[in-house]
């Protein structure tokens, strides 16, 4: 069997594009012919390819220009005409309107698996546009996977469909906090509870109303928000009215060295965000590894709930009631081994790039 990963960019800058990857690694290094079709997302204007080993590369084509969220890569329709026959799968990643049109006009007439990790929310006049074509790749689909059994289900898209839909969780590498690292950390705040959350500061993610949930916790609770975004001064603004500049630091970007050591050394994690625009949340699955609760929200038609099993791994709470959230936090941070080792095993269980890997190959042989 031979593979293409299609859709998306390169370098690696979302969850959709490291889900691919992930994918084209993990099944070449298994001796399946796996490669990995995508636009560049850094300029380049000639095209590369980039080879992982025996069974797999990666080949990126130059990007035209970008629009509505969209890599516009002409360049990508005329390489799979080219190529598309060597292929006995194309698993093609939507949302990508660039990769599906490149698709549709290649003259492929293989099998089709279509990775479905979120409907389009943010781009409705888009949409309009893009629904033919959406609707043609729903069709052409010999199978559609999701990331969550609820998002393929709710789905308002996939009604039509649900008899070729199925499901695959998200899977990592667990994370290996170190020790050294994680108590000097640790060290910055002592004898309080640290509370973690990351992300970008965007409306969405629901920052808000985790500041106003600070607000009704005790005085030894501690938040560490990482990430950068447009949000950031309306957040200081907040936590300057609420008089919580003492007990809430906005750390900007964490790096990937970094954030390990921040989950090794918080308490719990919390996930605040209001909109099914969250999927899934990754972030959730790197603190389970790292034997951390998690309390989430339950957001209408996503995963993110799901991934977090309430009572299990941590709490879902209603997205925008900090009342929620307080109590939330309060009784997985009082309770951090209890909820840390059902969080570690539901990880284990559940959300292990292997098993992702192992998922994936066996939907490949399943006709």
């Amino acid at each position: 069997m031979k593979v293409l990963q299609l859709g998306k960019f390169y370098p690696i800058r979302g969850g959709v594009e490291k889900v691919m990857e992930m994918l084209t690694e993990g099944l070449s290094a298994r001796g399946v012919d796996c490669d990995m079709l995508c636009a560049s997302f850094d300029g380049h204007k000639e095209m590369q390819v980039i080879p992982l080993n025996a069974h797999g590369r990666i080949i990126v084509v130059p990007t035209l220009l970008k629009a509505a969220g969209t890599m516009i890569a002409p360049k990508m329709i005329g390489w799979l005409r080219k190529h598309a026959a060597e292929y006995d799968l194309i698993h093609i990643h939507h949302p990508d309107p660039m990769a599906a049109l490149a698709l549709r006009l290649s003259g492929y007439r293989g099998r089709v698996i279509v990775h479905w990790h979120s409907d389009i929310l943010s781009q409705r006049f888009f949409l309009f546009f893009y629904k033919p074509l959406q609707n043609w790749l729903i069709k052409r689909a010999e199978k559609i996977v999701g990331t969550t059994p609820v998002y393929v289900r709710e789905s308002p898209h996939l009604q039509h469909a649900q008899e070729k839909c199925t499901y695959v969780p998200i899977g990592i590498d667990g994370l290996q906090p170190d020790p050294q690292r994680v108590a000097e950390f640790r060290g910055r705040f002592p004898g309080q509870k640290l509370i973690l959350s990351v992300g970008r500061l965007v409306p969405y993610k629901g920052y808000p109303y985790l500041i106003e949930a600070m607000a009704l916790l005790p005085e030894n609770y501690r938040l560490v928000i990482g990430g950068t975004g447009p949000l950031r001064e309306q957040l200081e603004a907040q936590i300057q009215q609420l008089n919580l500049q003492n007990r809430i630091d906005l750390i900007g970007y964490v790096s990937d060295e970094d954030l390990p050591v921040w989950f090794g050394a918080c308490d719990c994690f919390v996930l605040t965000s209001t909109m099914k625009t969250e999927a899934f949340g990754i972030v959730q699955i790197e603190a389970m590894s790292c034997h951390k609760p998690v309390v989430a929200t339950r957001i209408p038609q996503s995963g993110v709930s799901w991934v977090n099993e309430d009572g299990v791994s941590g709490r879902n709470v209603t997205p925008g009631k900090p009342q929620e959230y307080a109590s939330a936090i309060q009784e997985v941070a009082e309770n951090t081994e209890k909820y840390g080792e059902s969080a570690y095993l539901r990880f284990l269980n559940c959300f292990t790039r292997k098993q992702m890997i192992i998922n994936i190959e066996n939907l490949y042989e399943t006709r």
